[in-house]
């Protein structure tokens, strides 16, 4: 069968390196899979497949430095879950037999327990018994945050299983953004990064396993493994299983264009996604490392770490032009200037220049301050319908007071600008039945946190005052006690911080503990996503389009408020109802769209007036190499793509997570009511940009950002400024 396209140029930096054990792990794993009852009689497997698969060379690759017992426990590792992925396509994926593979898949975690000693159930099939034999070998010489990481990893694998198979019945492709988030978790690569650890003795410590640096770390390895599988892999998932997660038949769709095209903008994005890698490895990892404090060893573990990760992307290519369950013809011993040394294959120097060389360099070398001309805006078919409060003039006119009371209007704002941008009005449309008191104090959360969006970017980018962001961050985080809410106040010492510490107290001090806890981890995630901000704007980079698309939820404070929704139905939903993959995909969905409008009005006060680099639309501009009005149309894609996805998940997933959780008539009100109120949020967004004198072309070059870039800042509170940054809740 002919090769649906030709294979792109990949970028492979380093060189792939061969364990030395890797003939004792094919004899070890071929043993071991027989005796799991993998292989004769299995109705999956025979040896021929197992030999012709050659996962202990994929493991030799991956991992070319472990010692030969933990190259026989990683190459079974690999083994089970290739297993595994083609047992559930031939008993539940091909017959499509949903109620049948959610049953299979509920017992599996069971062979995962945290306390090995807690025991487990009798396998019943051979997943069942290699999954209870693997646990077993492998947690004693783990930590027990690790072993619930990787259990929590192994149970996404598995569980997303069943979106493959929803979207297999349904015959529905995914949009880019929804695939590359679902392929994390049912592609496996962050349950690969687990085992890089264990293979590696380079285990992550804790205090920094959930950082920023660290997932950033572990997503860009986990969407670069996935994606540069299914490049591989589209003949036979495509073309043969009639799979339509595969990154190549996602492009295709979305931009509609041909097979060929579609691959080559998947290695664009292989090739940033790796690029992503590097620059957080180089440049924020270090940094994190210092923050923390850690020791030598706990340093020397996290390098181990991201060395293991590069090994297993070096190797990983080197096996996938090899495997037979690839697509590969005449991929080994190509041109490269190697051929024939061991392991050098992957290796072709020219792979660093050309094409990858020039979408880096793109990145950097955004000329700031280009005439664009007015934001191009399309048609936003949002059908959700607009509600206002009936008491927004007097949120309106109570938070401007706030705001002159604690300062805010002596600089760059005055009332009248204040006035034109009218947060009460978006504040009035997110939640229309609020009382007057709550509509009040939302308007002065969002007051506070887009006065301060104006002045950060310009304050510390300006000059590059990365070191006064972080103090005064870490000052922001002080004024946010959770024992008492009101002590912030004494600490804060400018109108920022004594604003804040006023608004933190008023809105925390009623709250619940727990509900307080989940409220300050909110903002601290907003802070800290204006210091990632802040080190793109310094080292001048228009960012990766997927660590954009997923920071810009948190710059733009949709979690915040989102949270503010949910807070309100704790009585009624248990929250690890909120914890699920279903809700999760509603709300970034939805936040997705939000942030996206933002981008398309504010393009010319961003790019224009301000220089900046985070706007969705220029990082498209960037990524695809094309002009403003066509990155506008991919936008617009974008965002109808995910308000589709939102009402398919609202429609078909929305029953399942009744019924899973036996939500009663009570619950399933409540969670309507949530979604309503989600549905309030973009209407409420979408309102605010089309109102408020703040985007048109009449008002960027005579509004705060403009007067900031003439003048500075000045005024009260001005040396503290130098160092605010905060949360942008309303967005720029």
């Amino acid at each position: 069968m002919p090769q649906p396209f030709v294979m792109p140029d990949f970028y492979v930096p380093y060189p792939a390196r061969l364990n030395p054990h890797v003939e004792a792990a094919r004899t070890h794993t071929r043993e071991w899979a027989r005796g799991m009852g993998m292989l004769e009689g299995s109705g999956v497997w025979e040896q021929r497949d197992l030999d012709s698969h050659d996962y202990a060379l994929l493991c030799a690759y991956t991992h070319p430095d472990c010692d030969e017992e933990a190259l026989n426990l990683v190459t079974d590792w690999y083994t089970w879950v290739f297993f595994f992925d083609d047992h559930f396509l031939e008993i539940f994926k091909r017959p499509q037999d949903r109620v049948g593979g959610k049953a299979y898949l509920d017992r599996l975690p069971l062979f995962m327990p945290a306390d090995p000693a807690a025991g487990m159930p009798e396998p019943t099939n051979p997943v069942e018994a290699g999954l209870a034999d693997l646990w077993l070998r492998t947690v004693p010489s783990m930590s027990e945050g690790w072993r619930v990481r990787f259990a929590e990893a192994t149970e996404h694998l598995l569980y997303e299983s069943l979106w493959e198979l929803d979207n297999i019945n349904e015959g529905r492709v995914a949009n880019p953004v929804e695939y590359i988030e679902m392929r994390r978790k049912v592609g496996g690569a962050p349950w690969s990064a687990g085992l890089v650890e264990y293979a590696a003795g380079a285990e992550v410590p804790a205090q920094v396993a959930y950082s920023r640096p660290l997932r950033v770390l572990r997503d860009a390895f986990s969407d670069a493994v996935h994606l540069r599988n299914d490049l591989f892999s589209y003949q036979r998932e495509v073309e043969d299983e009639g799979e339509n997660s595969n990154g190549v038949l996602v492009l295709e769709r979305f931009l509609g264009c041909t097979t060929q095209e579609a691959a080559e903008a998947v290695n664009d994005l292989l090739t940033s996604r790796l690029q992503q890698f590097e620059n957080t490895a180089l440049t924020e990892v270090p940094l994190l490392a210092a923050e923390k404090g850690l020791g030598p060893a706990e340093c020397a573990a996290v390098a181990a770490y991201a060395k293991g990760l590069q090994d297993w992307q070096s190797g990983g290519h080197e096996w996938h032009m090899r495997s037979s369950r690839y697509m590969n013809e005449g991929m080994v011993g190509g041109p490269s200037h190697l051929e024939g040394v061991l392991g050098t294959s992957a290796l072709d120097i020219r792979t660093l220049f050309g094409r990858q060389a020039a979408s880096r360099l793109r990145t950097l070398t955004h000329a700031p301050h280009q005439r664009v001309g007015p934001s191009l805006l399309p048609e936003f078919d949002l059908p959700y319908p607009l509600t206002i409060s009936p008491h927004h003039a007097e949120a309106r006119r109570l938070s401007l007071d706030w705001a002159e009371r604690f300062g805010l209007l002596d600089d760059i704002w005055d009332r009248p600008t204040a006035e034109g941008f009218d947060l009460a009005l978006c504040a009035a449309g997110l939640d229309p039945d609020a009382t007057p008191e709550e509509l009040e104090l939302s308007a002065e959360w969002l007051t506070w946190g887009t006065y301060a969006d104006d002045y950060y970017p310009s304050v510390f980018g300006r000059t590059r005052d990365l070191r006064g962001a972080k103090e005064q961050t870490d000052r922001f985080k002080s004024l946010l006690p959770l024992e008492d809410p009101a002590s912030g106040a004494a600490l804060a010492v400018n109108p920022l911080e004594r604003s804040l510490a006023d608004l933190w107290a008023r809105t925390a001090g009623p709250m619940a503990p727990e509900a307080r806890a989940q409220l300050r981890y909110a903002l601290d995630v907003m802070l800290d996503s204006w210091m990632w901000e802040l080190h793109n704007q310094i080292q001048h980079r228009v960012p990766d389009p997927v660590d954009y698309i997923e920071m810009r939820r948190s710059t733009f404070g949709s979690e915040l408020t989102t949270l503010m929704c949910r807070l309100r139905h704790t009585e009624v939903l248990p929250p690890e109802l909120y914890r699920s993959g279903t809700v999760r995909a509603l709300e970034n969905s939805v936040m997705d769209y939000g942030t996206l409008i933002n981008d398309l009005f504010s393009y010319q006060k961003e790019i224009e007036v301000e220089g900046e680099v985070h706007n969705g639309v220029l990082v498209l501009q960037k990524f695809f190499d094309c002009d403003y009005p066509t990155a506008v149309t991919m936008v617009d894609d974008l965002m109808r793509g995910r308000l589709r996805q939102y009402e398919h998940l609202k429609e078909r997933e929305v029953p399942l997570l009744y019924a899973e959780f036996g939500l009663d008539a009570e619950g399933r009100a409540a969670f309507e009511a949530y979604l309503r109120e989600l549905e309030d949020w973009l209407a409420a967004i979408l309102n605010w940009h089309r109102k408020v004198r703040r985007y048109g072309a009449e008002d960027v070059r005579r509004g705060s950002g403009a007067a900031l870039l003439r003048r500075g800042p000045t005024g009260l509170g001005t040396s503290a400024a130098r160092m605010a940054g905060l949360l942008g809740a309303a967005g720029r």
